[in-house]
């Protein structure tokens, strides 16, 4: 992580320390993110519940509220259980465009203490290839953060 984003990751750890409510601390993560991380139109989250991605806290423009295990970038990301990281969203075979202006992306798993996913944390860019190894690494750790506050979300 550079400099700056060990800036992100020190505010992330104090600002989530306050409380193990989920909703609260992805609202201020998701904010956190869309005001410090240049060149991203979209930072928030997606809960797995019955089967699906259901939106939850996010910063940008209205989203897609319901997205199928398997589908899109996020889908996959929770399918998978791995960090997906797409250069060019419009060369993604079956990306679900909420915005146009988003060209890039980056979906980060959230893992509950046994191990299943609760979630997936959502970054999209309007630059093409914007997501770099930097930022895969600082996103992680957010989202390690994010998971150790919540108390492994339990």
């Amino acid at each position: 992580m550079n400099g700056n984003n060990s800036q992100i990751a020190e505010q992330a750890r104090a600002l989530l320390g306050a409380t193990k409510d989920f909703t609260a601390n992805m609202a201020n993560l998701s904010a956190l993110i869309y005001q410090n991380v240049q060149d991203i139109n979209w930072a928030g989250f997606y809960i797995f519940k019955n089967g699906k991605l259901v939106l939850g806290p996010f910063q940008g423009k209205p989203a897609c509220v319901e997205i199928e295990n398997g589908k899109g970038v996020c889908g996959l990301c929770a399918k998978s259980a791995k960090t997906v990281i797409v250069p060019d969203v419009h060369k993604f075979p079956g990306h679900i465009a909420c915005d146009c202006a988003s060209k890039s992306e980056i979906v980060i798993p959230l893992f509950k203490t046994d191990g299943t996913i609760y979630g997936v944390m959502d970054i999209d860019s309007p630059k093409e290839d914007r997501f770099s190894q930097q930022e895969r690494e600082l996103f992680e750790s957010l989202a390690d953060i994010l998971t150790r506050a919540c108390g492994g979300f339990n």
